[in-house]
């Protein structure tokens, strides 16, 4: 634990001028970001007396071991280089948003030729247009096959597309209707695509014109006789009217706009987000996250709103966003959302009226959901440390094991060995710092030897960053390979100097692999940087002996080890004849068991990737510098690898793309492998010709 005193800035170092600023820890990690109007009086709060700080800005500034800012010009750059710098440096002890749960949106691929509505999850791209979220995705399928009578837009794969127009016959919707079946030529590109942008505008509220365009036709058709088309057009009508009656009105004047509400107690809480358009309930989403930093509501909307728009432009930032709190600076946050639309929006507390009754109806949303997330015992914070105080005492621990990382073994009757190691923080899943191994050394099936491979590369890259850092220097008598170990860093005796640097969003780009040069030290998320309180193996005592080994190896003696057997769920540890048995009912077992099972699950996720990555493996895989395209050409020609090995140099070079060069690198590639055996039917004793498009075993 630091002293905050050891790395105070010294009276009038820091600029009163607005700003962005870092508190990084012991390894240079950056733990925590903030902003201010004024860095000298935000800075001077963090380093009063500690019994007069809250709680968790205490925790924060004693795990932090220096601080630096970044002076910016105005308060609006300030958000969103603060906004850039958590997004990058994911820092532990700031509020971060996740959704609890992945959200369906209707999506309209406008990027492609022909258009396609389809449901989409995930992260948005670029050149699709998002309607949404819904709550679930059966309530966008119903919506569009009510809408396709209307605007009969493609909704089928790439796949089914491409082969519809090669074989000259659309799919079923393409016959009943639902479909303008552009794969066959029933319409141009141009129709297509004027029908997507009609799809689009109906779904962004403006749909009072279609209608009366629908009802006009209909009269138009009934009064020349043409009863069978009038009909369709009233079927059409009441297709519309029945899609818009899904999203009810709230609000009578067409308001678009997006209503925030913030439900939350000491330890957590939760958003709720409403997405109003064309005076209709859009789209619903929510977030539930740790108070992990002492903020009040006005932090937590102001928080909400960087995650909401930070990576949003154009109409997808509303004219209106009511929110519950102001956030402390509201000039400063309404300026940076008109900024990312383009144009002015409002922000603002509604007062009175129907907006005021819908926030009543969101906060009752976020207050359910809140109430809700409470009762997930994963997530509960209570339990979470419980869980991880019994870990600690029943392996007699020091502290609580805020870092555990789980290696597990997993392999097909000893191929495809691979490994996987999983990390847990604070009880959570750390996602993004999962990594996955293959075995090197050697072949066959052997864990306990694998499993001591995969300790001694994680931790040799470990040491290897401690070095970069310069936390460490290696004895000379020593080879890179068997450091004695890592020497603690002298405690920072002031802070990091820090000079004004050019305002604007942090550099971005790929971290560097930790073999390559030795770089400067930014405070990203590394790959193997940071150590573990607890290392957990899935296995029993030979494994739990094997990480032990690898790491006294290393020269490394403050990383406790364990292991879980899967058979009796009992935790080994070195040295020790017998296990520690934790009660069935006990929090810290079931973490050490969710733990488990998450690496468990990575591994055998990856090797079956790998697995059917090999399955699907074909001989040009070999050849140099023939990429996917021009395999694809090859086959496309010949038809299969079996045709295409049977050609002569001269009919490949007749290939678009492939030069003389590159067609004999192919024969060459081809002869010096063996076909597969032919298939045999068993029951007549018939060889069967295959004339497969590439793929062998």
């Amino acid at each position: 634990m630091a002293d905050p005193s050891s790395y105070r800035p010294k009276p009038g170092q820091i600029p009163d001028s607005p700003g962005v600023y870092k508190f990084r820890d012991e390894h240079r990690r950056v733990i925590y970001v903030g902003k201010a109007k004024n860095l000298r009086q935000r800075l001077a709060n963090y380093f009063q007396d500690l019994a007069g700080l809250h709680p968790r800005t205490r925790t924060m500034v004693t795990t932090a071991a220096s601080v630096e800012w970044t002076v910016v010009s105005t308060e609006v750059e300030a958000l969103q280089l603060e906004y850039s710098w958590i997004k990058e440096y994911d820092p532990r002890f700031n509020v971060k948003y996740r959704d609890d749960k992945s959200y369906p949106y209707l999506a309209v691929t406008l990027n492609e030729e022909f258009p396609r509505v389809q449901v989409m999850r995930g992260a948005k791209k670029k050149g699709v247009r998002y309607f949404g979220p819904y709550g679930h995705a059966w309530a966008i399928r119903e919506t569009v096959d009510l809408m396709l009578r209307v605007f009969p837009v493609r909704t089928c794969s790439a796949g089914v597309f491409k082969n519809a127009a090669r074989t000259g016959r659309p799919c079923l919707l393409g016959y009943i209707g639902k479909c303008s079946a552009p794969c066959v030529g029933r319409v141009t590109p141009e129709e297509h695509r004027e029908l997507a942008d009609d799809f689009c505008d109906f779904m962004a509220g403006r749909t009072g014109a279609y209608i009366r365009r629908l009802e006009k036709d209909m009269t138009a058709a009934a009064e020349e006789m043409e009863y069978e088309r009038a009909a369709r057009l009233r079927d059409d009508a009441e297709a519309l009217k029945r899609a818009m009656e899904k999203s009810a009105v709230v609000l009578a004047d067409a308001t678009d706009a997006d209503l925030i509400a913030v439900a939350e107690d000491e330890l957590e809480a939760a958003v709720q987000i409403f997405h109003v358009r064309g005076g209709r309930v859009r789209g619903q989403r929510g977030w539930v996250t740790d108070k992990v930093e002492n903020v009040d509501t006005s932090g937590l909307v102001e928080h909400a709103l960087q995650q909401l728009y930070g990576e949003e432009a154009g109409d997808a930032v509303p004219k209106e966003v009511l929110v519950p709190a102001l956030p402390e600076d509201p000039d400063a946050v309404s300026q940076w959302l008109a900024e990312r639309r383009g144009s002015q929006v409002s922000l603002r507390i509604p007062q009175r009226g129907d907006k005021k009754d819908l926030m009543a109806t969101v906060q009752r949303n976020a207050q359910q959901a809140l109430g809700l997330h409470k009762t997930k015992r994963a997530s509960d914070l209570t339990t979470r440390s419980r869980a991880l105080e019994e870990i600690s005492e029943a392996l007699g621990l020091d502290t609580a094991p805020l870092r555990i990382e789980c290696f597990d073994i997993s392999h097909l009757q000893g191929d495809d060995v691979v490994a996987s190691m999983v990390v847990f923080e604070d009880g959570l899943a750390r996602k993004g710092e999962y990594r996955r191994f293959q075995i090197k050394s050697f072949e066959g099936q052997d864990d306990v030897r694998s499993m001591h491979e995969v300790i001694g590369r994680r931790f040799r890259r470990y040491l290897h960053e401690k070095e970069h850092t310069g936390e460490w220097e290696e004895p000379p008598a020593q080879t890179p390979e068997q450091p004695s170990g890592p020497a603690p860093a002298p405690a920072p005796t002031g802070p990091v100097p820090t000079a004004p640097v050019p305002t604007g969003p942090a550099p971005t780009g790929p971290v560097p692999d930790s073999s390559a040069e030795p770089r400067e030290d930014d405070g990203r998320p590394k790959r193997f940087a940071y150590p573990p309180q607890l290392l957990v193996v899935d296995g029993g005592q030979p494994q739990v002996a094997a990480a032990k080994r690898a790491l006294d190896e290393l020269g490394i003696d403050d990383i406790a080890v364990c292991g879980l057997a899967k058979r009796l769920e009992e935790v080994w540890l070195p040295d020790d004849d017998d296990p520690v048995v934790l009660p069935r009912s006990s929090e810290g077992l079931y973490l050490l068991q969710r733990i488990r099972d998450e690496a468990h699950r990575f591994a055998i996720t990856y090797q079956r990737a790998k697995r059917a990555k090999r399955v699907r493996s074909s001989p040009l895989d070999d050849v140099a510098g023939l990429g996917d395209t021009r395999k694809q050409a090859l086959i496309k020609h010949f038809g299969s690898v079996k045709k295409l090995r049977q050609a002569t140099i001269d009919e490949i070079c007749e290939v678009p793309g492939i030069g003389r060069r590159t067609a004999e690198s192919v024969a060459v590639a081809l002869a010096s492998t063996t076909p597969a055996a032919p298939a045999v039917n068993t029951a007549t004793g018939e060889i069967i010709e295959e004339d497969d498009g590439g793929s062998t075993t």
